[in-house]
C-alpha cells in the first residue's frame, strides 16, 4: 500500500525556443522509492494549487490504487507521479500498469508549412530517410492541395495525415484532400461547436476526422452525431491517467480508432504519453516526437529511432532514469512537505 512520506515540487524553465515551462512532481513513500510527474503548463495557479492542496491530499495517506485519490491537487504532475509510484512499488511498467500491450509504436513526424514546394519535398525526404513511414502535414487553406500532391507523387506508399490546425471553415475545401488516401484528417475546424460540419465531412470523405476533445462528454457528444472516427488522445492535456483509459475505453466501444500525443516539456510527460499509446486500441501513428535533448531529464530519451517508439518494459513504472541533478539545475523555484 502506497504511503507518501515527502514531496517536492519543481518549476523548471526549459532552455529552447521561448523557454517554455514544466512543473515536476516528486513523491517518495515511507520505502524510500519515489515516483515522478510532469505537466507542462506556466499557468500559476497550477503552482498555486500544487503548494495549497498536494501535501494535505497525499502525506500520509492509505491508498491502493492511483483511481483512488481521485482529481489530486495540481493534475495530470500529481497524478502522473503516483501512477509512476504505483507502478514502481509493484515492480510493473507503467504501460501493463494502464493495461497496455503493445511493444512499439508507429511514429508519425509534423511538419509544417514550408516556403515553397521543393522545400515540404526535402524535408520529407530526410524524415523518409531516418526511416519514418508516416507523416503529418499541417494544412491550411492556401496550402494543402499542392503540397499534398507534391508529396504524394514523391512517395507513393507514405502513410501521410494532415492537420488543419481548425483552419477552415468550408467542407468542400477539406473533402477535395481525401483524394491523396490520407490516414486522417485531424482538427479539420475549430473547437467543437461545429460538430454538423465534423459530421458531414466524415460522410464525405474515406479518411477518419480525427477529433481533439477535452473530456469524456465531449467525446460521447462527437461519438453520438457521428462527427469523426478517430481520437487525438493527449493524456498530459487530461486530468488524469484514468481519465485517458475511459476516453481510450469509449472510444474502442465506438469503433473508433486512436491517435496518442505527447507535449513539450522535458520527456516525462512524453513517457505517460508512450505508456498510453501502448493501450490495444491505438492503432494510428502516434506523436512523441522527441524534445530538444537541452530539454532532457530522463534517459533513455523519449522519442522515435527508424520511425518506431519502442514502449519501455525493462524497468518499471515510467521506465526512465531522471537525472534529479539536472531538475535542480533548471529549476526556478521549488518547495517540498
Amino acid at each position: 500500500m502506497p504511503r507518501v512520506r515527502e514531496l517536492e515540487v519543481f518549476r523548471l524553465v526549459l532552455p529552447y525556443g521561448r523557454r517554455p515551462e514544466s512543473i515536476l512532481v516528486r513523491l517518495t513513500e515511507y520505502g524510500g522509492m519515489t515516483g515522478w510527474g510532469e505537466v507542462v503548463d506556466g499557468d500559476p495557479k497550477t503552482w498555486v494549487s500544487l503548494e495549497e492542496g498536494l501535501a494535505h491530499a497525499l502525506i500520509g495517506v492509505d491508498w491502493e490504487h492511483p483511481d483512488e485519490l481521485g482529481t489530486v491537487p495540481g493534475g495530470p504532475a500529481a497524478d502522473m507521479a503516483c501512477w509512476d509510484l504505483w507502478a514502481k512499488m509493484r515492480g510493473v511498467p507503467l504501460a501493463h500498469a494502464l493495461g497496455g500491450s503493445r511493444t512499439s509504436l508507429m511514429a508519425t513526424v509534423r511538419i509544417g508549412a514550408e516556403r515553397n514546394l521543393d522545400s515540404l519535398v526535402s524535408r520529407v525526404n530526410r524524415h523518409v530517410c531516418a526511416g519514418y513511414a508516416h507523416v503529418t502535414l499541417d494544412v491550411h487553406p492556401g496550402w494543402d492541395v499542392e503540397p499534398l500532391r507534391a508529396v504524394r507523387q514523391a512517395y507513393p506508399a507514405l502513410g501521410i495525415g494532415v492537420d488543419a490546425r481548425g483552419a477552415y471553415t468550408d467542407v468542400d475545401a477539406l473533402e477535395v484532400l481525401d483524394a491523396y488516401s490520407l490516414s486522417s484528417i485531424e482538427r479539420p475546424f475549430a473547437g467543437l461547436s461545429g460538430l454538423a460540419d465534423h459530421a458531414d465531412l466524415q460522410e464525405r470523405v474515406a479518411a477518419p476526422v480525427l477529433l481533439e476533445v477535452s473530456s469524456l462528454a465531449e467525446l460521447d457528444e462527437a461519438i453520438a452525431v457521428n462527427a469523426g472516427r478517430a481520437l487525438l488522445l493527449r493524456p498530459a492535456a487530461l486530468g488524469s491517467l484514468r481519465e485517458a483509459r475511459r476516453m481510450h475505453d469509449r472510444a474502442v466501444r465506438a469503433g473508433w480508432e486512436i491517435a496518442c500525443a505527447g507535449g513539450q516539456g522535458t520527456g516525462l510527460a512524453r513517457a505517460a504519453t508512450v505508456a498510453t499509446a501502448s493501450l490495444p486500441g491505438c492503432g494510428l501513428p502516434c506523436d512523441v516526437a522527441e524534445p530538444p535533448r537541452s530539454a532532457q531529464i530522463v534517459t533513455p530519451p523519449v522519442g522515435a529511432s527508424g520511425g518506431v517508439v519502442a514502449v519501455p518494459l525493462t524497468q518499471p513504472g515510467l521506465g526512465h532514469r531522471i537525472d534529479e541533478d539536472r531538475v535542480r539545475r533548471l529549476a526556478k523555484e521549488s518547495y517540498s512537505a
